[in-house]
């Protein structure tokens, strides 16, 4: 009991870090809701310059090459720094407090800079070997493919600074960097496609149009960190000598050398994540891996199109929620050094366990709710919003289907998003390691399930249904790793506690009926069907929409009188 006070934190840093916590949070989402709304005005003219097929081999085939070079160079990287960075360093000041384990995390930031290059040439050369000869064959292909790699080099070198934000929860540099990165990204990109449209071979720069507005995004993301928290450092530097302990259990020649300018359990721990990133990043992109191979170019515009919408919400709000869990939870649930250099392994203050597991439940029970309304609401009103939304080259894609699809994908890609961030926050090498073998199992699952779908006719759509399986199995997965840690902590973790109650799920119900069933649903479709957008605006389909919109109020109503309220109650509890 004696040595309780120096394993945990003073309340006042607690609830500091969980109000910091919160404020990134909505910042984060902040930045995503305003630049998402910008690029979405703009969007609805890129898909009306573009073609089906630039918009397939960009959306598509070049995001796919930008995300395997950025995910394999600097996820692992990423995770591991967020619990190797000093707790002590100075927060929202332009320098950081530097002690013995700065150095040794700026170092590990410029990791992704080293990997980025061969990553970035063997990702290069092994998609020009396997493209298909009509993407090869575009215009400008191969300048275009150059651009969208030296955009993803020129991003990399953002890392150190991204790093030492993130590890200083100074969410604000980040927000202002990505916002601006965002917004000329899709103006680049609008005004090179908007001066190809008035040539007379229109659509010979379409390519290279998507390409430099990724250049755009990354150069601009680069000085906007640059000008904001000064010149970062892109090589490592030697470090004082090391305990000797560390570098002798460094069994390797490869750690030893190491050891000179890394910490070497923090490196351990990157290169694990980095070498599981790879089966994870083939789950994760597995739908466009596959449309890549098989699909014609016109599907994957019109999947690519469907997938940008569908991911709205998960960009605007589950994506910085994940960010800021894995922040929070790496900060609440790491012990400090000397706890982890005892006999006794990780030892946890029981405060901090128990904050830790009222805020997982908490947010889960939050989710599983607005999938509810999700999956009541959109599957509903998705025919309105088709016609509003998608170009009329793009419905006789596979993009509607793929877009009520993903009605069903959303609450999944919810769920696991915070399970995960919760694992990789404190999950050992070892637990890293049996993951890696599970996902391999999952990845197997994928692909089983995308070919019996495919065999069914379901079409495109099958690798939205193959993914929410392949989530529904990590989710089980990390769950169940969840509760053993709850367990194995003594601390009580109350799985029970997240369904939603009988009041909100009949009041659901009940407003899918109401709805589905009324006249005016009807003549909204019929009116729809005959004259597409120009029935948007019209008496039936607005009174349609208010219909949903009073009902949707009532639904959340209800849910914060029956629930809300008191998780919130429950996790303010947890804080003070």
């Amino acid at each position: 009991m004696d040595q309780q006070p120096s394993l945990g934190r003073s309340k006042d840093q607690d609830g500091g870090l969980l109000k910091r916590s919160l404020t990134s949070l909505f910042s984060l989402m902040g930045l995503q809701l305003g630049s998402r709304l910008l690029t979405f005005v703009l969007n609805q003219a890129l898909f009306r310059l573009a073609s089906p097929q630039a918009y397939g081999t960009a959306a598509i085939q070049f995001e796919l090459i930008l995300s395997t070079i950025l995910f394999l160079s600097r996820e692992g990287v990423r995770n591991a720094l967020l619990r190797a960075w000093p707790r002590n360093a100075t927060v929202h000041t332009q320098e950081p407090t530097f002690n013995d384990d700065v150095p040794a995390s700026t170092n590990l930031s410029t990791l992704p800079i080293i990997l980025g290059l061969p990553v970035s040439l063997a990702t290069a050369a092994a998609y020009v070997t396997l493209a298909s000869s009509d993407v090869r064959h575009q215009p400008h292909f191969h300048v275009a493919l150059s651009t969208y790699v030296f955009a993803a080099l020129s991003e990399l070198f953002s890392e150190p600074m991204h790093n030492r934000a993130m590890g200083e929860v100074r969410t604000g540099a980040r927000v202002r960097a990505e916002g601006l990165g965002i917004t000329c990204k899709t103006l680049v990109t609008y005004l090179v496609l908007l001066y190809d449209s008035t040539r007379p071979d229109s659509g010979e720069f379409a390519l290279v149009a998507f390409a430099l507005g990724q250049l755009a995004y990354s150069s601009v993301v680069f000085v906007s960190y640059v000008y904001q928290m000064g010149h970062p450092t892109f090589w490592p530097t030697r470090l004082a000598t090391r305990p000797s302990s560390e570098v002798a259990a460094s069994r390797s020649a490869f750690y030893r050398i190491a050891s000179q300018y890394f910490d070497v359990s923090s490196l351990h721990l990157s290169l694990t994540m980095t070498g599981q990133s790879i089966v994870k990043h083939i789950l994760t992109e597995g739908d466009k891996i596959v449309l890549s191979w098989y699909s014609p170019l016109q599907d994957q515009g019109g999947y690519a199109v469907a997938v940008n919408y569908g991911s709205l919400v998960a960009r605007i709000v589950f994506q910085p929620l994940e960010e800021i869990c894995r922040v929070y939870f790496s900060r609440t649930l790491c012990p400090p050094a000397e706890a982890k250099s005892t006999s006794t392994g990780a030892q946890f203050d029981r405060r901090s366990l128990g904050q830790a597991s009222e805020i997982l439940l908490s947010l889960v029970s939050i989710q599983l709710a607005c999938s509810v309304l999700v999956i009541v609401f959109a599957t509903i009103y998705l025919p309105v919003f088709l016609h509003l939304l998608l170009p009329s080259q793009y419905l006789t894609t596979c993009a509607p289907m793929v877009l009520a699809a993903w009605i069903w994908y959303i609450p999944a890609l919810a769920i696991n998003g915070v399970l995960e961030a919760f694992f990789s926050s404190i999950a050992t090498s070892q637990d890293l390691r049996r993951q890696s073998r599970w996902l391999i199992g999952f990845s197997v699952l994928f692909i089983v399930s995308v070919i019996g779908f495919y065999a069914s006719g379901f079409g495109d759509v099958s690798l939205v249904y193959a993914n929410i399986i392949n989530l529904a199995a990590r989710i089980i997965y990390a769950a169940r790793y969840t509760s053993a840690f709850f367990d194995r902590n003594k601390t009580a973790h109350r799985w029970h506690t997240l369904v939603p109650t009988w009041q909100f799920l009949l009041a659901a119900v009940l407003s899918y009926l109401a709805i589905s069933m009324s006249e005016m649903h009807h003549q909204a479709a019929i009116l729809l069907q005959t004259k597409g957008r120009r029935a948007i605006l019209s008496v039936i389909v607005m009174s349609h929409l208010a219909q949903g919109a009073g009902m949707g109020l009532c639904c959340v109503a209800i849910w914060w009188l029956t629930s809300g309220r008191y998780l919130v109650i429950r996790a303010s509890v947890k804080t003070d």
